[in-house]
């Protein structure tokens, strides 16, 4: 008993001495892990402090450029306003061909064959003449406007309407007449503008070159396009609508492509005691399916005598705009000013009144193509435009015309 007493002491002594010892040790090891902790959240706040710092620093940039002029024109994208000159491949069409004459950045962003056939410009920058022309170009404003991609255009349309008929749920389906189709090919030409600046102008860096061009070459082109939709001959030109062949046979009467005149009942005057009587007959010979969507057409001379009719009860028949962006009305139909239309004369079709979405069509290539010429004239440089444009009436029915005449 004394032996297993002795023996058993040791062992009795020996671990409690090894417990404050395990316990330091693990005082330690808990005192590194807290250590290494904390320097990493020491890192990860170094590491956000110099993100925000990085933040605040894009942030001043952002606000300073936001609060510059702004230079460079804009064009209506998805999300909101854009500038034109974000875009990379404008900032080289602008910065390196229009301003320094610089080829090679062109190259790659062109279709066009070389500086001989010019470079087609890119689609912001013809977006931008394209929006010119549709607010200072009138026939084109309320006529059918397709792109297309080659020197022509074709279309098919029906002279007559397409035959049908009526069946019960259960029985057969004769066959119908054949209809009669006609071709619609929009004669067309080359159409071209050529403004200049000096090279001082292109140098300059607050020189918005993308907005002055489109402009020039929108207006150049609504000038000439205005008087050949309207007059012209259909020769290296649109056919315009007072071009073709007129007559006073209705429509179920009249031969393809010819349009109706509706005589003023006196030579190069509105006849009669009431002169707006004239105007009424030229809205009624229009078919009712066409009216919805018909404008009268007319030059400012002309406008300026229809302003001064009064009905019966002294109330004018035209009527001012009641709304920004709204055109005037006569007769409570939109009323567009087109100076190439004929003044009031004998014979002269100084009045038309249509659907000319469903009357007048226009096909023209998609892109415009420019030429930069620093030699012709010096110190100018002039900007050859070319773009090609056809128009033809494409429904007759759908387009009438008010002429001085007796009958």
């Amino acid at each position: 008993m004394d032996i297993m007493t002795t023996n058993a002491a040791p062992q009795s002594t020996v671990t409690p001495a090894a417990d404050p010892l395990e316990a330091s040790f693990d005082a330690v090891l808990r005192a590194d892990e807290h250590e290494a902790k904390i320097a990493g959240l020491r890192t990860d706040v170094d590491q956000l402090k110099s993100d925000v710092g990085g933040l605040r620093s894009r942030m001043d940039k952002v606000a300073a450029a936001a609060a510059r002029p702004v230079l460079a024109s804009t064009v209506a994208g998805e999300g909101g306003e854009a500038p034109v000159s974000a875009a990379p491949e404008v900032k080289s069409f602008i910065e390196g061909y229009l301003r320094r004459g610089r080829e090679t950045e062109v190259k790659s962003l062109s279709s066009a064959s070389g500086p001989e056939g010019g470079y087609a410009v890119p689609r912001q920058i013809d977006a931008l003449i394209g929006r010119s022309l549709l607010d200072i170009s009138p026939i084109r404003a309320i006529a059918t406007v397709v792109q297309t991609g080659t020197a022509g255009y074709r279309k098919l349309v029906t002279t007559g309407g397409t035959p049908s008929g009526w069946v019960i749920e259960t029985a057969g389906r004769p066959a119908t007449a054949t209809p009669d189709f006609a071709e619609i090919a929009p004669p067309t030409g080359e159409l071209y503008a050529n403004p200049a600046a000096s090279q001082a102008m292109l140098d300059d860096a607050a020189f918005d070159v993308q907005a002055w061009l489109a402009d020039e070459i929108a207006r150049e082109f609504a000038r000439a396009e205005g008087a050949a939709f309207v007059n012209g001959s259909g020769v290296n030109q649109p056919r315009g609508f007072l071009s073709v062949s007129m007559t006073d046979e209705p429509d179920d009467v009249r031969a393809f492509g010819e349009l109706q005149y509706v005589p003023s009942g006196s030579s190069g005057s509105f006849g009669g005691t009431n002169p707006e009587d004239a105007l009424v007959d030229l809205v009624h010979a229009l078919r009712p399916a066409y009216r919805q969507g018909a404008a009268f057409v007319m030059n400012s001379a002309t406008l300026a005598r229809i302003r001064k009719f009064k009905t019966a009860d002294g109330a004018f028949l035209w009527q001012p705009s009641l709304a920004a962006g709204r055109p005037d009305t006569l007769l409570g139909y939109p009323l567009v000013e087109a100076e190439d239309m004929p003044d009031i004369a004998a014979d002269a079709p100084a009045i038309a009144f249509g659907n000319f979405r469903e009357g007048y069509l226009i096909a023209e290539r998609s892109a415009t193509s420019i030429l930069r010429d620093p030699f012709t004239n010096k110190p100018f440089v002039h900007f050859y435009a070319t773009k090609r444009v056809g128009g033809q009436v494409m429904n007759a029915e759908a387009i009438k015309v008010l002429k001085f005449s007796a009958g």
